[in-house]
């Protein structure tokens, strides 16, 4: 097959889904008691940014293997440390997330820093912009894969972090989270949204796209 590239750095090639045009979240949303309603969070100038309490927000369509593109800025005031300081967060299945921090000179726990497989594993190396400068993740996610509610194969991911390899293709030990020192999977759907976390935080998003993959 022949996909055409991006026109430059960063740019979607032909066969991505762009999960943000720019204009609008219609990609997006909230999920509030099991129903989705449009998205709170504002747009403005080819960004948008996280709703400061309003929620997370949600891909409408479902994925599952995905080659995925997000940049993210933190705010230029730099106000608060550690976890209060520019944190939000790129969630896969509701469950396997991307640490989202300012992590420029802000010390926190390792598992927790920016590009963090958040509570399981610190990138291999910080290489965080300053505060407001634009930032990139590459992220290639492999899905747990699970027959007759047993795990089979465990979920994958590999991180790119400002263009540096940060994660090549490590075993997720489960779902994700900080309170937990053994993760565990619990079986669930082959396909299920991308989230973005509002952790009331404010963190600006722009050139969201994502590629399924074929195994």
């Amino acid at each position: 097959p022949v996909v055409a590239p991006g026109a430059g750095p960063g740019a979607p090639p032909a066969d991505a889904i762009i999960l943000f045009n720019g204009k609008d979240l219609s990609q997006w949303a909230h999920s509030r008691k099991g129903q989705l309603v449009p998205s709170e969070w504002p747009v403005r100038d080819g960004y948008f940014e996280t709703g400061a309490g309003s929620g997370s927000v949600v891909t409408r369509e479902s994925f599952g293997d995905v080659q995925l593109h997000v940049e993210f800025a933190t705010p230029v005031d730099a106000t608060g440390f550690s976890q209060g300081r520019g944190n939000s967060g790129v969630i896969f299945m509701g469950r396997y997330e991307i640490q989202v921090l300012d992590s420029f000179g802000n010390v926190t726990y390792a598992d927790g820093q920016a590009a963090s497989i958040y509570g399981e594993h610190p990138p291999s190396v910080n290489v965080a912009r300053k505060p407001g400068e634009w930032q990139s993740y590459d992220i290639v996610f492999e899905a747990p894969v699970f027959r007759n509610n047993t795990l089979v194969r465990p979920a994958y991911v590999t991180v790119f972090w400002n263009g540096v390899l940060v994660h090549h293709r490590r075993a997720l030990m489960g779902p994700t989270s900080p309170t937990m020192t053994v993760h565990s999977y619990v079986p669930h759907e082959a396909e299920l949204p991308l989230t973005l976390q509002d952790h009331s935080n404010p963190v600006r998003y722009r050139n969201l796209w994502v590629r399924r993959l074929n195994r």
